[in-house]
């Protein structure tokens, strides 16, 4: 399975965000799609969850969320095997648990302690980053901003991100003037090209975020390796895993 590798610096944390290629969806989800929620065969998910499974020591299945672009934060290792929470992010600090949010566009965070003693992953789309998903998860994790490393995963760049004046003005309003830096205008009235991660960068940063660390990577202009809602509307998901590893 191909991988992008989560560049967070701690040996005991396995973390990364799948590839759109080799697995066993159809047109238009071609082909490693995870989305149960998207259209796509529930056969062709589970056969493309299996090989998922597979690559983790283990052979643990991740779990999932029922994502809503909202700040709720689940504590995965206090999840019945087999629940589904309706959340935007989760964590654990058990190890051999995987835990995954998926995404086709907005962005993908892991978050980890310095310690490799617990690991979160978030699904922020803006709304979310907006209302505040990052610090609701660093809220429900152990320990410090400060003792904590994040990395953002692939999702739609400032290339493609194009929004109303009303997005900016959120964001501005609710992380401040440095905020309008990630915007840029397109030329038309009221329209921006806005840098997601640069702002989910903006406010890890100012709650004191130890070490962070971007792919740089666009889902919207890489069509061979990522799914696009952005570009295609009709489309699969990656997942962004993240575990502990079992000593």
């Amino acid at each position: 399975m191909d991988v992008i590798p989560a560049d967070i610096g701690l040996p005991r944390i396995r973390a990364f965000t799948t590839l759109r290629s080799n697995g066993m969806s159809d047109v238009p989800f071609q082909s490693l799609n995870f989305g149960d929620h998207v259209g796509d065969k529930a056969a062709k998910v589970k056969l493309n969850r299996d090989l998922l499974r597979n690559t983790l020591p283990g052979g643990v299945d991740p779990r999932w969320l029922r994502q809503i672009h909202g700040v709720d934060v689940v504590a995965a290792h206090t999840v019945p095997e087999g629940c589904v929470p309706t959340a935007d992010a989760s964590w654990t600090d058990l190890p051999g648990m995987a835990i995954a949010v998926m995404t086709a566009d907005c962005l993908p965070i892991v978050l980890a302690g310095i310690r490799g003693d617990w690991v979160a992953v978030v699904h922020a789309g803006w709304r979310g980053l907006a209302a505040g998903v990052i610090e609701a998860t660093l809220a429900a994790v152990p320990g410090g901003c400060g003792e904590a490393r994040a990395w953002l995963g692939p999702a739609i760049g400032p290339c493609c991100f194009e929004v109303g004046a009303e997005v900016r003005q959120t964001f501005i309003e609710r992380f401040g003037a440095m905020a309008a830096a990630s915007f840029v205008s397109t030329g038309s009235p009221g329209k921006y090209l806005a840098d997601l991660a640069g702002l989910a960068a903006i406010r890890l940063q100012e709650l004191g975020i130890a070490g962070l660390s971007n792919s740089d990577r666009c889902t919207v202009c890489q069509a061979e390796d990522f799914f696009s809602h952005r570009r295609d509307g009709v489309t699969g998901r990656m997942a962004t895993v993240a575990m502990i590893l079992p000593k």
